[in-house]
């Protein structure tokens, strides 16, 4: 009798841990298939070839092509190709992006960034910042400017200050701080692996 109830306790307990995991795999699959949906989405909403932004448009389609803003523009979503003016935003950035004051890429980036103030803020950069101030949550590629700003970093930061939480590549300047490293700081070149 023991036996028996022993194996059922044992049946009883795979069986929950067996519903357990059909029900996380069924959650990441729903995730996964949000995200991919998502994903279409955004390759798939109507584009512009070319927008001049003079004022702030609210409901803007995403641009492939060319973007001038003049003075800003934040209403597109995903902008491919080349951005130029004073101040440009968007959710997502693949291209050239040159503005004056302020490259802002709210979600993931990939190519050049150059202004006075670049920003990646929750996603990924893949390319190149060059500017005074130089900033990215997760950066595969290069920093250039005086100062240098990274979370999870790839690659090389050159300027006055170089900071990162983690860092896999090279910091050239006068204050090199990686703040995963067995040495946070070191002047000059820093090195993190």
């Amino acid at each position: 009798m023991k036996k028996l109830l022993s194996f059922m306790f044992a049946a009883a307990v795979a069986a929950a841990a067996y519903a357990d995991d059909d029900s996380a795999a069924a959650e990441m699959a729903k995730n996964v298939a949000a995200r991919s949906q998502a994903e279409e989405q955004r390759y798939d909403s109507p584009t512009w070839p070319a927008f001049l932004a003079v004022w702030q448009v609210p409901h803007a389609l995403d641009v492939v092509g060319l973007r001038i803003t003049i003075p800003y523009s934040t209403a597109q979503e995903n902008v491919t190709g080349f951005d130029l003016g004073l101040w440009g935003r968007c959710l997502y950035f693949e291209g050239v992006q040159v503005n004056l004051l302020r490259c802002d890429v709210v979600d993931d980036g990939a190519g050049a960034q150059v202004g006075i103030y670049n920003s990646i803020g929750h996603g990924d950069m893949l390319g190149v910042q060059v500017g005074l101030w130089n900033e990215a949550l997760c950066l595969r590629g290069v920093q250039a400017g005086l100062i240098n700003v990274a979370g999870d970093a790839e690659g090389f930061q050159v300027g006055i200050v170089n900071r990162a939480e983690s860092l896999h590549g090279y910091q050239l300047g006068l204050v090199n701080v990686i703040r995963s490293a067995e040495f946070q700081f070191f002047p000059i070149i820093n090195i993190g692996f």
